[in-house]
Protein backbone atom coordinates (compact mmCIF):
# COMPACT_ATOMS: atom_id res chain seq x y z
CA UNK A 1 0.00 0.00 0.00
CA UNK A 2 2.46 2.11 0.95
CA UNK A 3 3.67 1.80 -2.93
CA UNK A 4 0.75 3.19 -4.52
CA UNK A 5 0.82 6.44 -1.86
CA UNK A 6 4.62 6.96 -2.71
CA UNK A 7 3.58 6.66 -6.77
CA UNK A 8 0.61 8.99 -6.62
CA UNK A 9 2.87 11.59 -4.54
CA UNK A 10 5.60 11.71 -7.49
CA UNK A 11 3.17 11.17 -10.08
CA UNK A 12 1.48 14.41 -8.18
CA UNK A 13 4.75 16.00 -7.31
CA UNK A 14 5.77 16.02 -11.00
CA UNK A 15 2.50 17.26 -12.58
CA UNK A 16 0.91 20.51 -13.90
CA UNK A 17 1.26 23.31 -11.48
CA UNK A 18 0.42 26.93 -11.58
CA UNK A 19 1.44 30.06 -9.84
CA UNK A 20 -0.12 32.31 -7.72
CA UNK A 21 1.50 35.34 -9.04
CA UNK A 22 0.14 38.27 -6.69
CA UNK A 23 -0.12 38.52 -3.40
CA UNK A 24 -4.02 38.97 -3.37
CA UNK A 25 -4.00 35.89 -5.53
CA UNK A 26 -2.07 34.10 -2.82
CA UNK A 27 -4.65 35.79 -0.27
CA UNK A 28 -7.80 34.27 -1.87
CA UNK A 29 -5.98 31.25 -2.33
CA UNK A 30 -4.99 30.79 1.33
CA UNK A 31 -8.93 31.32 2.04
CA UNK A 32 -9.48 28.40 0.00
CA UNK A 33 -6.83 26.26 1.84
CA UNK A 34 -8.40 27.69 5.31
CA UNK A 35 -11.76 26.44 4.12
CA UNK A 36 -10.54 23.22 3.79
CA UNK A 37 -8.20 22.76 6.66
CA UNK A 38 -9.16 19.67 8.16
CA UNK A 39 -8.73 18.20 4.70
CA UNK A 40 -5.76 15.93 5.75
CA UNK A 41 -3.19 18.43 5.21
CA UNK A 42 0.72 16.89 5.40
CA UNK A 43 2.79 19.49 6.08
CA UNK A 44 6.72 18.71 5.01
CA UNK A 45 9.86 20.79 5.26
CA UNK A 46 11.80 19.82 2.64
CA UNK A 47 15.63 18.17 4.20
CA UNK A 48 13.43 17.49 7.89
CA UNK A 49 11.31 14.40 8.73
CA UNK A 50 8.73 13.46 5.77
CA UNK A 51 5.19 12.96 8.34
CA UNK A 52 3.68 10.14 8.75
CA UNK A 53 0.27 11.32 9.78
CA UNK A 54 -1.78 14.74 8.48
CA UNK A 55 -1.98 17.66 10.89
CA UNK A 56 -4.60 19.16 12.70
CA UNK A 57 -6.93 21.95 11.76
CA UNK A 58 -5.19 24.15 14.17
CA UNK A 59 -1.52 22.79 12.72
CA UNK A 60 -2.66 23.90 9.18
CA UNK A 61 -3.92 27.20 10.51
CA UNK A 62 -1.13 27.82 12.27
CA UNK A 63 1.38 27.05 9.22
CA UNK A 64 -0.43 29.28 6.39
CA UNK A 65 -0.44 32.14 9.10
CA UNK A 66 3.42 31.57 9.63
CA UNK A 67 4.47 30.74 6.10
CA UNK A 68 2.26 33.74 4.63
CA UNK A 69 4.03 36.17 7.30
CA UNK A 70 7.86 34.71 6.19
CA UNK A 71 7.26 35.20 2.52
CA UNK A 72 5.87 38.13 2.28
CA UNK A 73 8.59 39.50 5.02
CA UNK A 74 11.36 37.40 2.98
CA UNK A 75 10.36 37.91 -0.56
CA UNK A 76 11.07 41.49 -1.22
CA UNK A 77 9.10 41.55 -5.06
CA UNK A 78 6.18 43.50 -5.58
CA UNK A 79 4.41 39.84 -6.96
CA UNK A 80 4.57 36.53 -4.86
CA UNK A 81 5.04 33.80 -7.75
CA UNK A 82 6.78 31.42 -5.41
CA UNK A 83 4.06 29.20 -4.33
CA UNK A 84 2.58 26.92 -6.83
CA UNK A 85 -0.74 24.48 -6.25
CA UNK A 86 -2.20 21.83 -8.52
CA UNK A 87 -5.37 24.02 -8.04
CA UNK A 88 -6.74 26.77 -6.97
CA UNK A 89 -10.22 25.86 -6.31
CA UNK A 90 -9.51 22.28 -5.20
CA UNK A 91 -5.82 22.07 -3.62
CA UNK A 92 -4.53 18.59 -3.37
CA UNK A 93 -0.78 19.37 -3.58
CA UNK A 94 0.58 22.91 -2.82
CA UNK A 95 4.56 23.84 -3.67
CA UNK A 96 5.68 26.63 -1.22
CA UNK A 97 10.03 27.64 -2.65
CA UNK A 98 11.70 29.37 0.15
CA UNK A 99 12.50 33.34 -1.34
CA UNK A 100 16.17 32.76 0.52
CA UNK A 101 16.95 29.72 -2.07
CA UNK A 102 14.72 30.08 -5.01
CA UNK A 103 17.24 29.10 -7.97
CA UNK A 104 15.15 28.93 -10.97
CA UNK A 105 11.45 28.05 -9.55
CA UNK A 106 9.74 28.20 -12.86
CA UNK A 107 10.39 27.77 -16.07
CA UNK A 108 11.05 24.30 -17.41
CA UNK A 109 14.27 21.95 -16.06
CA UNK A 110 15.10 18.10 -16.17
CA UNK A 111 16.26 18.59 -12.19
CA UNK A 112 14.46 21.41 -10.89
CA UNK A 113 15.08 23.30 -7.48
CA UNK A 114 12.45 22.07 -4.70
CA UNK A 115 10.86 23.56 -2.88
CA UNK A 116 11.05 24.20 0.69
CA UNK A 117 7.93 23.46 2.38
CA UNK A 118 5.02 21.10 0.84
CA UNK A 119 1.13 20.82 1.49
CA UNK A 120 -0.02 17.67 0.82
CA UNK A 121 -3.23 16.02 1.10
CA UNK A 122 -1.21 12.81 -0.26
CA UNK A 123 1.22 10.59 1.64
CA UNK A 124 4.52 12.85 1.37
CA UNK A 125 7.35 10.55 0.44
CA UNK A 126 11.01 11.94 1.00
CA UNK A 127 12.33 14.38 -1.15
CA UNK A 128 16.66 14.61 -1.35
CA UNK A 129 17.93 17.97 -1.25
CA UNK A 130 21.22 17.81 -1.27
CA UNK A 131 21.92 21.37 0.48
CA UNK A 132 21.76 21.08 4.25
CA UNK A 133 18.47 23.12 5.65
CA UNK A 134 19.94 26.11 6.90
CA UNK A 135 19.70 26.97 11.01
CA UNK A 136 17.53 29.49 10.78
CA UNK A 137 14.70 27.29 8.51
CA UNK A 138 15.56 24.47 10.70
CA UNK A 139 14.57 26.44 13.92
CA UNK A 140 11.60 28.11 12.26
CA UNK A 141 10.09 24.81 11.23
CA UNK A 142 10.92 23.45 15.24
CA UNK A 143 9.49 26.53 16.73
CA UNK A 144 5.96 26.20 14.98
CA UNK A 145 5.40 22.52 16.22
CA UNK A 146 7.14 23.18 20.43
Amino acid sequence: MQAASEESFQTAFRGYFTSLLSWAQLDAFWEVVRQHASAGWYLYAVSESVPTQPSSSEQVLNFIREIDSLLRAEHHEDYCGIVYTDSKTEPRLIKIFDPNNLGVSCGYSDNPPLPGWIMSRIPPQELTDHRPLPGNRRRWWQKLWA
